[in-house]
């Protein structure tokens, strides 16, 4: 297996394999550069941002009057596929935002915010969890109090946001809050662009056990923001979620597959040379993660192709969390047992993706949420309470 197999066959456009052979040139002249050593984790992504920006790898599928290149979602699925193959760092996670700005933003809001967006001239964050509504969003409490009646030309927003991913160095957040407090919680929501600058935030970091600053939390009090920063209609913001978790959760937006899939090879190589020391339950358990890989390749692929058929975005995208998260906790549990000198060797990187694995399970959503979700709004289960 490798990444050349990955996984693409929907009828492919026939530039396709021209546009990853030109990737693939580009990488080679452009090598990732070396992290600082005193550089944050987010300040070097960045500079790679700018520098896949610089070369035309950002924003593929968007218009080009907004900044992109006026392709197709093949077409970007193609570079995260290549950039994971290559074991850079995918392409900025701003794609599933720029298409929730393409879906619901105004023509005026997209020409504005979109090209800054994909050239990382602005940065943004995502205001979504709270404290109390951390995986299931219907469940959020930040409230935003319209002015002037019906026409509500401006927003007052309390409340807080939880698990915002490098806020500290963000100018905008792409946040949630409810506008009515006596609809059903799925219409009651609604989207702001928020510049992070303005009076009433702040921005609080939430130092992590390894020492990351990844997460922060916003508080939000009487926070002005004007009708020409919402976001769409008013209880659109549960659509816009939506649509953001379909991109933010497929693997091969990712760039996830093809990540996996090399793991993948490398065990399998390993088990080949070392055939007949290993238990057959080690065996038996990397057979487990091949299951579990192709399983969530062709899931991908379906999703993909709903989306390239112009399906919206819905409740199904927690079935991609539950089966991305167990394909890749599975894995790296297994790949320290074939390959346990990772947890020595000096540079190892199987222990660190093993042990960020471990959150799969909670962050973007817990797997117990997840299935109430599925069951709720898939299955129409009826409620045991």
């Amino acid at each position: 297996m490798t990444h050349q197999d990955l996984p693409l066959d929907f009828g492919d456009p026939s530039d396709l394999t021209r546009l990853r052979r030109e990737l693939r040139a580009w990488l080679a002249e452009n090598p990732l550069p070396e992290r600082r050593p005193d550089e944050e984790p987010a300040l070097f992504l960045h500079r790679w941002h700018r520098m896949l920006h610089s070369g035309g790898w950002v924003g593929l599928d968007v218009p080009e009057e907004y900044g992109g290149r006026g392709l197709t979602a093949l077409h970007q699925v193609a570079v995260s596929d290549e950039l994971g193959a290559s074991r850079a760092p995918g392409v900025p996670r701003i794609g599933y935002l720029a298409h929730a700005l393409l879906e619901f933003a105004s023509p005026e809001q997209r020409t504005r915010l979109l090209p800054r967006m994909l050239a990382g001239d602005d940065v943004w964050c995502q205001g979504f969890s709270e404290p109390g509504a951390g995986s299931d969003l219907a469940g959020m409490t930040t409230y935003a109090r319209g002015g002037h009646a019906a026409e509500h030309d401006h927003y007052i927003v309390n409340g807080q946001k939880l698990w915002t991913s490098y806020a500290q160095y963000s100018d905008y957040c792409l946040l949630l809050a409810r506008t009515d407090r006596e609809a059903p919680a799925h219409d009651s929501i609604t989207a702001f662009a928020l510049p992070l600058d303005r009076a009433g935030v702040t921005v609080r970091l939430l130092k992590a056990a390894n020492g990351d600053d990844e997460f922060c939390e916003l508080f939000l009090d009487d926070v002005r923001i004007e009708a020409g920063e919402r976001i769409g209609a008013e209880g659109d913001g549960w659509r816009l979620a939506m649509t953001t978790v379909n991109y933010e959760r497929n693997a091969l937006d990712t760039g996830h597959l093809s990540k996996y899939g090399l793991l993948l090879e490398r065990m399998r190589r390993e088990l080949h040379e070392r055939a007949g020391e290993l238990p057959d339950g080690l065996v038996s358990a990397v057979g487990r993660c091949v299951v579990d890989y192709q399983v969530l390749v062709a899931h991908a692929r379906r999703r993909t192709a709903e989306r390239l058929a112009g399906g919206a975005a819905g409740p199904e995208s927690s079935i991609d969390k539950l089966l991305m998260t167990r394909a890749e906790q599975r894995l790296y549990e297994t790949a320290l047992r074939v390959l346990p000198e990772q947890l020595t060797e000096a540079g190892g990187t199987v222990y660190g993706e093993y042990l960020y694995s471990r959150a799969a399970s909670v962050y973007g959503g817990t797997s117990q949420i997840q299935r109430n979700i599925i069951a709720k709004r898939l299955l129409r289960l009826p409620s045991t309470s």
